[in-house]
């Protein structure tokens, strides 16, 4: 049939072709298709005649395949509605797709770049997880017989070298797609001329439309989106046609909307509403669920919405929800279409009752497949408008749902009742308050605790969410922290996966990372052999600044403090005495120990924590004592074993303690390797260096390197030794250059053309060489005998003639150099790199670097195109605290190398201006050894990529933690207004110094910057604390990164951003400017006067920017006086203690830790009770808690909130029947009510079934229906229900409603 001409010629043929084929509602064709994924499936036979929309017969999806939709969670869709047909013979592929939590997982075939991006990310880490397991596997081989696992071993190498270049492939596609994103692209107007013909899945070139569409149809060049579009609309008009032709229009109609968004703001509503009306009335679902999708790409903002319900979208969507599963396809576009409301600003107002109502009958339907999606949208409603989710009954399903525990979702339900338990104003509407208390049943229910680990585990995660926010911990701890007594009582029962799972919610509530060695602990292995614990005691922070007293890094952790009042609460709810009865009690000795590590934990971080008043009884603890006092039985109790492994782990952990900042400035392994040598072989026991002469010979003997010349049968570990000790001794050196050779093997295992080390796979395990290999060379370069051995040996020599194969003006050419691509990245070639790391540490190793030439080479590597690896590996593994040529090889690659290189180089700066070196004797000498890289990171502030200059900006802001650095970084007078945002925290930390403060004076940057905190940035600071707290409590899966994109370090979330008037206080010109400027005042004012404001939001953030002001102000030993002139302590302590906005108190608590931090303001603290935490010197730890945890934490609800949350709910919902004049309307609209009543519900159906057979011509009033969608607006029924009394009514009942615009005196789901 060929389409009209003309646009907006009546849809009659189709109405009137739909209102042929009157039927029951829900009554639909047996023969549909389930889509695959996100998309609709079409007849899959060739149908030639043509047919209506309602007699298209559509095959069976694979048995088996999902029903919802797969590739994107709830609310985003895919960009295709429609499958590929599957071959008459062919095997149906499994569905990958499956509605699980709410979520979807991603189809076969990705749409969108970011798709792509995830797939690649995804295969990244799991080839990733695979090499992993391949290393750890060749470790544990290596420590075996080699000639029993020569086979395996070769295995697993093949397997690793497999998985390195899977990965190096995929981190390449990962990087050309980010960058092709990146790229700004339009499409082609060949593009929109293919993009709307033949299968949306593939785009035939122009060639194809000729041949399968003709000549007359093959669209120009020149054709627009609004031609398209009105093509698109002529085509939908057609009449008669099969349901995959309105499928694949509407496809592309959608398509259309994607690529040209501005088009749904031109709409003709009169035409598109016709044609979106049309498909909804169709009898396919198919089409109706197309329908859905397109009306859901055409809302911009309320008023479309408005226009959409003005389609009578609302009855449409009650009927599609209430259909069967048969229908999944149609159901899951309707809701979605709900769910779209709710994108749009002040969207979830366009949502009426009936709509809202069937939705909760969905979520209230455990075996219904759309539930997860339902509770999501309700919750969602919940939280933008609390009163229309309480009128529609969402609460009921909603905690339903969280007491449950089998909703894997279940957090993002809790998200919504503490935001409704936040506010006074909303929490009236919970019902019993103790919604959230209901996720602790899974654990204290005794019957519930047996066989259901997966429902604990749910809850657990929960309880965590819930325990992580201010509503959460003040809500559960009611009733004199019932919740949480009740949680550790359940430890008593003899379940022992509940134990487990109990034990590892403390460590997660509590923050506690567990240590390193936490796994052997746990499979008993001894403390004091395995692992070698000290080594775990290298560079620990807790050593850095005892190197480093200058640092004046006082970063305040929100997240340690939040701790210790979690900490408190568990202490005084009893946890001690409860893990001490768990350890008595458990038989399994794995649970025992994780309870001992996690009471040993306690004890530690009560210590550190807690104010000495409440953590000084617990480390007595007598209860472990009594039982033992006068008991000699062999069957007492074990509990001074018990004390003995809690005394060994404290001191264990007190030996590793916390665990360091890895050194991310260099990501080349070699490197690690190389500073792993006198760390972890560090630990190792040192053999004596003054050893006699037969003991030595004895040893050299036992390395196997005289006795076989196989490395794989050396002994390294003793090889290591004695390379670290005994050789240290000119003597001992002497004898093993002259009297044995093992000197001479072990160096001529490392000589590149012997070929033996550089052909060694490139694995974690075989990194030992590389280590080895350094160990030598520093241990030669001590003495002036191996000085003189290591200048004549050919190691040097010919290490220098392979580096001079990468010199084009060298002259040296080989078919196989060992630093080609392949070998730097599959074998230890790369190593020889960290070897010569080492002689570049040393004046006199530098001096054989030159005397071979290596310099000149080393600065043509830095021109070479396309070996940026070999770059990385020279800068990453080179020494540069020596003054000399490397460092101008440095100062090139920082500002002539492309964009990655100058990023790297940048990076490895790091450690020059922020580790101090033991051996530096005064505090300026620290400042001068790194002058020549602070100067160099000033001069990356002016690179013309964003991203080096981000970088040299943390960088120098982690170097001004010391004064020295921070006066000189000034001194460098760096220009940083081109920066704007990203060069603003470095300004900040100027204004700590009397010099910083008069260089930004002079800039006129103090004044400004001041204004603009006053009038608004407090503000966003707020916002910005808030989400960082949020971020480090509730830590998000980082995406794997490629090396060069990989960031510098982790932001540390949790801690209080730098604040302008805490730097300002840091100064006394500072604090006169802040004095005369009369800015705490008025940050003092607003606190008093505004505290107490519940309901408006936009004073409570300037109220709580206040605090954050005063308290960063109080922080400061000078910004304390400012506290004692007014009482604004004590205003805080009531706001604390007072509030009725919970997170309002919970800004207040965080205020109160800041303003402890300085001498004076814990002197004032003191003076309303409240006790701080301090070190073994006194000095404040930022951790203050109230003499009574009551105080702060009781909130109770006045008794006229607790009757208006009783009216409320009956003051918006009315339940009266409505009316008729016709007596066998009212009979029915009656029935229809009783259907809600459990006792009546029988009898009504069958009355109402006698009703329909008796006077079936009833049930095609369009009056009566729009009565009984009233009732079903105003009245809670189940689903089925729902089902049965739309089912009553004849399909031309809501084609009358949809169509018949005469008799539309009101819309059925009106709000």
């Amino acid at each position: 049939m060929t389409p009209p001409n003309v646009i907006g010629s009546s849809a009659t043929p189709t109405q009137n072709n739909l209102t042929k084929h009157a039927r029951s509602m829900s009554n639909q064709s047996v023969g549909e298709a389930y889509g695959s994924g996100n998309v609709l499936q079409p007849p899959s036979r060739d149908v030639r005649d043509g047919r209506s929309m309602s007699n298209a017969n559509v095959p069976w999806g694979p048995r088996g395949a999902s029903l919802a939709a797969s590739g994107q969670p709830p609310g985003s869709f895919s960009s295709d509605l429609k499958t590929l047909t599957l071959p008459r013979m062919g095997t149906p592929r499994a569905e990958l797709g499956a509605f699980i939590s709410g979520d979807y997982t991603q189809g076969n075939m990705a749409t969108t770049t970011e798709q792509r991006q995830t797939e690649l990310r995804d295969k990244i880490t799991k080839e990733t997880k695979i090499k992993v397991g391949s290393e750890n596997l060749l470790e544990a081989l290596i420590s075996k017989n080699a000639k029993q696992t020569k086979d395996q071993r070769q295995r697993v190498e093949t397997e690793l070298s497999s998985s390195n270049y899977k990965i190096a492939e995929l981190k390449s596609q990962l990087n050309a797609e980010i960058e092709k994103a990146n790229r700004p692209s339009s499409p082609t107007r060949a593009r929109i001329s293919s993009l709307f013909q033949g299968s949306p899945l593939k785009s035939p070139s122009r060639d194809e439309l000729s041949v399968q569409e003709g000549p007359e149809k093959a669209a120009p060049e020149s054709e627009s989106p609004s031609y398209v579009l009105s093509e698109i609309l002529q085509a939908l008009e057609v009449d008669g046609m099969q349901a995959d032709y309105y499928v694949e229009r509407a496809n592309n109609l959608v398509d259309l909307f994607k690529r040209y968004p501005s088009l749904k703001y031109d709409l003709a509503w009169a035409i598109f509403g016709d044609r979106v009306q049309t498909m909804l009335l169709s009898e396919n679902r198919d089409v109706i669920a197309a329908g859905y999708r397109v009306t859901r790409q055409v809302i911009a903002d309320r008023a479309s919405l408005q226009t959409i319900r003005g389609l009578h979208i609302d009855s449409l969507i009650m009927l599609s929800l209430v259909k069967d599963d048969k229908a999944s396809i149609e159901r899951e576009q309707a809701l979605k279409l709900v769910r779209a409301f709710l994108d749009v600003k002040n969207g979830v107002q366009e949502l009426s009752n009936a709509v809202l109502r069937t939705v909760v009958s969905v979520a209230e339907h455990h075996e219904d497949r759309l539930r997860n999606m339902a509770l999501l949208t309700m919750a969602e409603v919940l939280v933008r408008d609390p009163k229309k989710a309480l009128t529609a009954g969402s609460m009921s399903p909603l905690a339903d749902a969280l007491a449950g525990g089998t909703y894997n979702g279940s957090e993002s339900l809790a998200i919504a009742f503490l935001h409704l338990a936040d506010s006074p104003r909303d929490r009236v509407m919970l019902r019993s308050g103790q919604e959230l208390a209901a996720a602790f049943t899974s654990f204290t229910d005794p019957l519930a605790v047996y066989g259901n680990e997966e429902r604990l585990k749910s809850s657990a995660r929960l309880i965590s969410t819930v325990l992580k926010t201010w509503p959460g911990v003040f809500t559960l701890s009611g009733s004199n922290f019932s919740a949480f007594q009740s949680l550790l009582s359940s430890l008593s029962y003899p379940a022992p996966v509940a134990r487990e799972i109990l034990l590892d919610l403390l460590f997660d509530v509590l923050c506690i990372k567990p240590p390193s060695w936490t796994s052997s602990f746990l499979a008993g292995r001894r403390l004091t052999t395995y692992g070698r614990v000290a080594k775990l005691t290298t560079d620990t922070p807790s050593q850095n600044q005892k190197l480093d007293p200058e640092d004046e890094n006082n970063e305040v952790s929100l997240v340690d403090h939040f701790t210790t009042l979690l900490l408190a609460i568990f202490v005084h709810c009893g946890v001690t005495h409860a893990l001490s009865d768990l350890i008595e009690d458990e038989i399994d000795l794995s649970l025992r120990r994780k309870a001992t590590l996690l009471l040993s934990e306690i004890l530690k971080l009560a210590n550190h924590s807690l104010p000495g008043t409440m953590s000084a009884s617990l480390q007595v603890m007598p209860a472990l004592l009594q039982p033992d006092v006068g008991d000699d039985s062999e069957n007492a109790p074990p509990t001074t074993g018990m004390i003995y492994q809690i005394d060994s782990v404290n001191r264990t952990l007190n030996r590793s303690g916390p665990n360091a900042k890895p050194h991310l400035a260099s990501n080349n392994r070699y490197r690690e390797s190389y500073e792993t040598v006198g760390k972890n072989e560090a630990a190792r026991p040192k053999l004596n260096v003054d050893m006699d002469d037969l003991q030595f010979r004895s040893l050299v003997l036992e390395t196997q390197v005289l006795s076989s010349s196989n490395y794989l049968k050396w002994k390294w570990d003793l090889i290591m030794d004695i390379v670290e000790g005994p050789l240290l001794n000119p003597k001992r050196l002497d004898d093993a250059v002259k009297a044995t050779k093992f000197l001479k093997r072990l160096t001529a295992f490392y000589r590149p053309f012997k070929h033996r080390f550089a052909d060694v796979r490139n694995t974690k395990p075989n990194q030992r060489y590389v280590r080895g290999g350094c160990a030598l060379l520093k241990t030669l370069l001590q003495t002036s005998e191996g000085i003189s051995y290591l200048a004549e040996s050919k190691l040097l020599r010919q290490l220098g003639e392979c580096i001079a194969q990468l010199d084009p003006l060298s002259g040296l050419i080989s078919e196989m150099p060992i630093f080609s691509p392949y070998r730097v990245s599959e074998t230890l070639s790369g190593g020889y790199f960290a070897l010569l790391g080492v002689l570049s540490g040393n004046p006199q190793g530098l001096q054989m670097i030159e005397r071979w030439r290596m310099i000149n080479m080393f600065y043509h590597i830095m021109d070479l195109e396309g070996r940026d690896d070999l770059v990385q590996a020279l800068l990453g593994n080179m020494d540069f605290t020596l003054d000399s040529h490397l460092r101008v090889m440095l100062s090139k690659a920082l500002t002539a190398c492309p964009k990655g290189i100058r990023i790297y180089a940048t990076r490895l700066l790091r450690k020059y201006v922020t580790t101090v070196a033991a051996s530096e004797g005064t505090q300026n000498s620290g400042s001068l050894r790194s002058q020549w890289a602070i100067r160099l990171l000033v001069t990356q502030l002016y690179d013309p990529e964003v991203q080096v200059c981000e970088t040299a900006v943390q960088i120098l802001e982690e170097a001004c933690n010391r004064r020295s650095h921070l006066e000189y970084v000034v001194q460098c007078r760096p220009a940083l207004d081109h920066l704007g945002e990203i060069g603003a925290p470095l300004l900040l930390r100027f204004l700590s110094t009397s010099l910083g403060y008069q260089y930004l004076d002079g800039l006129d940057y103090i004044g400004q910057e001041m204004d603009d905190w006053f009038l608004g940035r407090n503000a966003t600071y707020v916002t910005l604390v808030e989400a960082s707290l949020s971020r480090a409590l509730f830590p998000q899966i980082q995406r794997p990164r490629s090396g060069i994109d990989e960031p510098m370090k982790t932001h540390e979330y949790g801690i209080v951003p730098p604040h302008f008037y805490r730097e300002l206080t840091r100064t006394v010109e500072g604090c006169r400017l802040l004095s005369s400027s009369g800015h705490f005042d008025e940050f003092v004012a607003t606190i008093q006067n505004s505290w107490s404001e519940a309901e408006d939001l936009e004073v409570m953030l300037k109220v709580k920017g206040c605090l954050w002001a005063v308290g960063n102000i109080g922080s400061m030993e000078l910004g304390a006086p400012f506290l004692e002139e007014t009482n604004v302590v004590e205003v805080i302590v009531k706001i604390a203690t007072s509030s009725e906005v919970m997170t309002m108190r919970g800004t207040a608590f965080f205020v109160l830790g800041l303003i402890s931090r300085s001498l004076h303001g814990m002197e004032i603290l003191a003076e309303y009770g409240w006790h701080s935490a301090t070190d073994a010197t006194g000095r404040s730890l930022g951790f203050c808690l109230p003499p009574d945890l009551k105080t702060l934490l009781s909130l109770g609800i006045r008794p006229a909130a607790a009757r208006a949350r009783s009216k409320r709910p009956l003051k918006s919902t009315s339940k009266t029947t409505p009316l008729d004049e016709d007596p066998l309307h009212s009979r029915i609209l009656s029935l229809a009510v009783d259907l809600g009543n459990t006792v009546l519900a029988k009898k009504a159906a069958g009355d109402l079934y006698s009703i329909k057979n008796k006077s079936p011509e009833q049930f095609s009033s369009v009056e009566l229906f729009r009565k009984v969608t009233k009732v079903l607006e105003t009245h809670a029924f189940r689903l089925q229900v729902r089902r049965f009394i739309l089912d009553l009514f004849d399909k031309s009942v809501m084609t009358n409603v949809v169509l018949d615009d005469e008799d539309d005196d009101g819309e059925p789901g009106e709000r």
